[in-house]
């Protein structure tokens, strides 16, 4: 059977002290769904505004507010990881490579529509398109096991990627009303704009600007 997992690459947060996080490992990749509790939603918090940092507000009277600030820009946020494919017969999995963002899940449905997309390097997945066949390659520089589905499956695949991003932002919405609630539905609304979350499933979506 095929799986597919949104997941996030979780940040080094040995030393954060702005709100509980779970302690994991820094440069794993974490699944965002339900699963999740308070910590897990907190060390994603603070995971992504670590990321984008170089945009933080300084604000030393509210130090989690100026962490948070660069979440809360209109332009958006990125997020490291993706989509993380595995084939539970064979045990292969495709992880997503170096410099690929979370942010851009949707574009793998230009391989749903017969197209091709990069998928990061280091390692260097690929996908290839066979007749009604895709063929996800975990590393072309050390070729391994190959996970095959038909292409018709893949936008099922991706519909329950919506979903278990969905629930994640269900998730970060109770967990933002608790320990960030001024700013509780500028973020929520921040990483429903930058994420792509809800909304038709199609390539590309359009956002309002958020407050």
């Amino acid at each position: 059977m095929i799986v597919i997992h949104p997941v996030l690459e979780n940040g080094a947060l040995d030393a954060f002290q702005l709100w509980p996080v779970a302690e994991q490992p820094p440069y794993r990749l974490v699944p965002l769904n339900r699963m999740l509790d308070d910590e897990g939603v907190g060390a994603a918090v603070a995971t992504i505004a670590g990321y984008n940092r170089s945009r933080a507000d300084p604000n030393p009277a509210d130090p989690a507010a100026a962490y948070l600030s660069p979440l809360l820009h209109e332009e958006g946020f990125v997020a490291p990881g993706g989509l993380r494919v595995q084939d539970t017969a064979t045990g292969a999995t495709l992880n997503p490579g170096c410099c690929c963002g979370l942010e851009d899940w949707r574009a793998w449905l230009e391989v749903a529509d017969g197209g091709e997309m990069w998928l990061g390097h280091d390692p260097m997945p690929w996908a290839e398109q066979a007749g009604e066949t895709i063929r996800l390659h975990p590393d072309e520089e050390r070729p391994g096991p190959v996970i095959e589905f038909p292409r018709a499956a893949l936008r099922r695949l991706l519909a329950e990627v919506q979903q278990d991003l969905a629930d994640f932002l269900l998730l970060l919405a109770d967990w933002a009303g608790r320990y960030t609630p001024d700013s509780a539905d500028a973020l929520v609304a921040a990483f429903d704009s930058s994420l792509q979350i809800t909304g038709p499933l199609r390539r590309t979506l359009q956002w309002p600007a958020y407050d």
